[in-house]
């Protein structure tokens, strides 16, 4: 097995040791791990990406934010340049809702060009989900409000991947909001 692989197994184990008691807000409940994994496939896959660090990245985006992990730890276990990745995408959950909302899209042309990656396959994987099924608890006016400020962060990301962001352009063109 090639270093690479090797890496990549380790990054997944890692994220799903930290997410194995989460489940997605969908009826199903699945299981959390899935959407981490669903962003990086999306970036290989669709996206093209084969930097190791932003496939890393994508498997552990929300690792800070929605578990106990820290940078600190992440760069010891995965080293700077992925704990800074996941820095850039990681929202502040002391803050209220609206406003981690307003700085994601205030910060996205401001990311690295990684961190913009992970960030449009990440929306791009929530879109997605948001058209296979709405969450528990959630109005189509919530789901259509979700749809145009993905939008609002989707315009800040431009110009960083093409495939992606015409998929991306696909989705919201099905729902009548403008990129």
């Amino acid at each position: 097995m090639n270093t690479e692989s090797v890496i990549l197994l380790e990054t997944v184990n890692f994220a799903a040791e930290k997410h194995r008691k989460q489940r997605r807000k969908d009826p199903e409940g699945t299981p959390y791990i899935n959407h981490p994994i669903g962003v990086a496939r999306i970036l290989s896959h669709e996206g093209g990406i084969t930097d190791i660090e932003v496939l890393q990245a994508a498997l552990l985006h929300d690792s800070v934010e929605d578990t106990d992990t820290s940078i600190a730890e992440l760069d010891a276990a995965f080293g700077q340049t992925v704990a800074g990745i996941v820095q850039e995408v990681t929202d502040d959950k002391s803050l209220p809702k609206q406003e981690r909302k307003r700085l994601q899209v205030e910060h996205a042309p401001h990311c690295s060009h990684q961190a913009k990656l992970v960030k449009l396959a990440d929306k791009l994987y929530n879109l997605r989900d948001l058209n296979r099924c709405v969450p528990t608890g959630w109005t189509a006016e919530r789901v259509q409000e979700y749809f145009l400020w993905a939008c609002q962060v989707v315009k800040g990301l431009k110009d960083t991947n093409p495939a992606l962001e015409a998929k991306l352009q696909e989705l919201f063109t099905q729902r009548g909001v403008e990129l």
